[in-house]
């Protein structure tokens, strides 16, 4: 009993502090004044004297653990309330933020409901019932979850986990595009973010002679079924090249090497680089080579029978050695519609989780030019995205 009544009150001060540091950031004191760097060392005479936050502030005792989760707490919190702040701002793709969010989640559900989010982009008052009703109901569903099938040891912690400072996929990419909007905005949308455009993207890397996916330049293009008639089944795509929405390819195939870890008709696989640009925090300062990094590298496994590598195990690669590591997928974020629906990603650690159809890569793979993969050229190409905040880089499997 007295274990039951620890984690209840450990639940509900987990969820009061999400509230009022929720509270804090949207219409409180600290949506009057900058983000405050987090002080990760805290004095005899004071817990946090430069704190102006009074949630989650660093005490003498915590260990790494709990400062860098409590960093993480007041980011995570503080990119959410950003939300309603950047609500009906313009956006670098659309032209509000709410019509952006709206557009990227219209494919993407709570693992496990099938209820697409972009539901609750209708207004701010569905946005804000998502955040203060539901998600706190869906991170005890997801402690309990992973509580009973042994995933997870502490209900609170768990909850805490996926309230507060939440290490998922889509936790981590939502953080990302509130940030670069931000960015983007307070900044008057440096050049580099119109690369979000593929047709602006294959025409810059094309007059800078940095190597690109190639385009066809045939001003058209007709598509019919074999067997329709009557003016049915003909499709007609005008290039972009002649002022028309598409841009015509022919199909890319994997490389030998990279085939030889995927299943027969497997889509394209590709390499993908995360980094970051200092370069983005002073506009005024001219941008250096050295103030890009490559924070991670991924590979994505495209499954058989799939069109796109969307649909994919997503193996971590190690920037500096080239290793590959385990994998896992995000394909539950994807899955609409009332079904039964997974709510946890698989997680593919040794080959011993294969199934027949599915060729792992093999203890020891590495990626033999990790190298290229991840560095980051200079010249214009360097110039155009320096000035954003990060950037996600496409590899094809040439390796």
């Amino acid at each position: 009993m007295a274990n039951v009544i620890s984690m209840a009150t450990r639940l509900f001060y987990h969820t009061i502090s999400y509230y009022g540091c929720f509270y804090y950031f949207l219409v409180g004191k600290g949506s009057k004044v900058p983000f405050e760097k987090f002080n990760p060392s805290p004095t005899a005479s004071s817990a946090s004297p430069a704190s102006a936050c009074p949630y989650f502030r660093a005490e003498i005792n915590d260990t790494k653990e709990t400062l860098l989760f409590k960093k993480r707490a007041r980011i995570h919190i503080y990119s959410l309330a950003l939300i309603f702040y950047l609500w009906d701002k313009p956006h670098y793709r659309k032209a509000s933020y709410q019509e952006d969010k709206r557009d990227n989640l219209r494919n993407v559900a709570v693992p496990g409901t099938g209820c697409p989010l972009s539901l609750f982009t209708r207004n701010k008052a569905t946005a804000m019932f998502l955040l203060l009703v539901i998600y706190p109901i869906i991170s005890v569903v997801a402690a309990l979850h992973l509580y009973y099938t042994k995933s997870s040891k502490d209900v609170a912690e768990e909850y805490a986990t996926r309230l507060l400072a939440p290490d998922d996929w889509f936790s981590y990419w939502r953080l990302n595009c509130r940030i670069a909007a931000l960015h983007a905005l307070l900044y008057d949308v440096p050049p580099g973010y119109a690369m979000e455009n593929k047709w602006l993207f294959l025409q810059q890397g094309i007059a800078l002679g940095v190597p690109v996916s190639p385009v066809l330049s045939t001003p058209a293009i007709v598509v019919k079924h074999k067997n329709e008639e009557g003016g049915m089944g003909i499709f007609f795509y005008k290039n972009a090249w002649e002022g028309g929405d598409w841009i015509i390819q022919e199909r890319i195939y994997n490389s030998a090497w990279v085939s030889s870890m995927l299943p027969t008709n497997s889509p394209l696989s590709t390499f993908r680089v995360i980094t970051q640009s200092r370069a983005a925090i002073d506009l005024s300062q001219p941008p250096k080579l050295q103030d890009i990094t490559a924070l991670s590298c991924v590979f994505r496994a495209g499954r058989e029978g799939a069109a796109t590598d969307h649909d994919s195990i997503l193996f971590d690669i190690n920037p500096k050695t080239g290793d590959i590591l385990k994998g896992t997928t995000n394909a539950h974020w994807y899955r609409l519609g009332w079904k039964k629906n997974p709510i946890v990603p698989v997680e593919v650690q040794s080959r011993n989780h294969a199934s027949s159809r599915w060729k792992y890569p093999s203890d020891g793979k590495y990626i033999r030019k990790h190298t290229q993969c991840t560095a980051f050229g200079g010249g214009k190409s360097f110039q155009n995205v320096s000035r954003c905040t990060s950037c996600w880089l496409g590899r094809r499997s040439e390796f």
